[in-house]
């Protein structure tokens, strides 16, 4: 349960991870786009006057005026101070590729670098240059006029903010963790207390069943050595096994969930040819054909002792259910390595991921030893290990693929 509050963490610091960047990040591409957008609305008022920005002058009453009314009043680029405060400069081309100076209110520049400058934006439209410029290169009086103006002072806000904001999510990000952590504790408190009573459950159940089982069994061995073997003692014994298996598998899951996964470097190819070599007798004594095609020397790193139960439970699962042929594969590719099971079926064809799931068994399995539970048991250990596993039908040919 200590691994499902840690999932709970993770996914509720990643969802607040994205929420905080989709929304501070729409913040701050509106703030740049409005920087932009000012920028824009000079460089086309220098353009409507020929590459040079109207003066500022005094209306009747000896108030200041800039032009006609702009769309933010006395704010932003139509604010009255703009004429003397703007840092811009506007060169003309000729035809001939001859460059006249309209206006030069600019002095990081010299002339003529600004001048050059220009002439290198002749082939653009409208756009940033050097990171805080922005230029506009329009048509006049059939010359091409290029008007360049410094918008540095009005990103710095904008980038003042996109700095804050960054600042501002890691700060949230780090309180959001330690509120996750107190809370989760707390939530989680509950759930692991029935968790915790569950596996007590399993345990007692186990001991508990382990007497009556083992009585049961021993009595049937009397009455076989007594009475010689019959249909009834077959049946017991078929159960006790049945009974005995569904209470390890129990016992097994229940300490694999409790237990955090031991990595080391494991060999997998030496782990599938011994799991085969045990089970080799099983096949041929149902008549199953046995292939197998395992890449040597497969390196995984992860716990040995769960890799070889995904092996074993294959390999039991394809002795149980398959009709006259089974294959395996061990490959590794792209450092991913792959594991399939194959072999004959009488099911029609789809997906049958559903046997992953606990207690899930196939309308071929009513005949069969087991509860449902192996699979499900692989699909954890492959879970545990980041990997992925599937199962499917397709013309007669079983398939379970584990990618690890």
């Amino acid at each position: 349960m200590n691994k499902a509050r840690k999932k709970f963490i993770f996914y509720a610091e990643l969802a607040i991870f994205v929420l905080l960047t989709v929304l501070l990040s729409v913040i701050n591409v509106i703030n740049f786009s409005m920087v932009s957008d000012d920028a824009d609305h000079l460089t086309e008022m220098i353009s409507n006057n020929h590459g040079a920005m109207k003066k500022t002058k005094k209306n009747n009453n000896g108030e200041m005026k800039f032009g006609d009314n702009g769309r933010f009043g006395p704010m932003g680029p139509d604010a009255p101070d703009v004429s003397s405060s703007i840092r811009y400069f506007t060169y003309a081309f000729d035809k001939d590729g001859n460059a006249q100076k309209i206006e030069y209110m600019i002095s990081a520049f010299s002339e003529e670098e600004a001048e050059s400058w220009a002439r290198s934006l002749l082939n653009s439209s409208t756009g940033w240059t050097r990171g805080t410029y922005r230029f506009r290169v329009y048509e006049d009086n059939g010359r091409t006029l290029v008007t360049v103006i410094d918008q540095s002072r009005e990103l710095l806000p904008s980038y003042r903010t996109l700095i804050i904001s960054s600042i501002g999510e890691a700060v949230v990000l780090v309180i959001s963790l330690l509120f996750l952590i107190m809370i989760g504790k707390k939530l989680f408190k509950p759930v692991e207390e029935a968790d915790r009573k569950q596996k007590q459950f399993i345990a007692k159940l186990e001991s508990q069943f382990k007497m009556p089982l083992t009585v049961i069994n021993a009595n049937t061995e009397i009455l076989e050595k007594e009475k010689g073997s019959d249909e009834i003692t077959k049946s017991i014994n078929r159960q006790v096994r049945k009974m005995t298996g569904l209470v390890k598998e129990l016992r097994e899951i229940s300490v694999f969930e409790e237990s955090d996964i031991s990595i080391s470097k494991t060999n997998i190819s030496d782990i599938f040819n011994a799991v085969i070599d045990i089970n080799h007798k099983k096949f041929d004594e149902k008549g199953v054909e046995l292939n197998h095609d395992i890449q040597p020397d497969v390196i995984f790193r992860g716990d040995e002792e769960g890799i070889r139960k995904v092996i074993s439970e294959l390999i039991s699962n394809s002795v149980k259910f398959a009709l006259s042929k089974a294959t395996f594969s061990l490959k590794k590719q792209n450092e991913r390595i792959k594991i399939v099971q194959m072999n004959d079926t009488d099911l029609p064809n789809g997906s049958y991921d559903q046997i992953f799931d606990r207690f899930t068994r196939l309308d071929n399995a009513s005949d069969k030893d087991g509860a449902g539970l192996g699979l499900s048991y692989v699909k954890d250990i492959v879970k545990a290990h980041n990997g992925r596993v599937s199962a499917k039908v397709n013309n007669g040919i079983f398939t379970i693929t584990i990618d690890l």
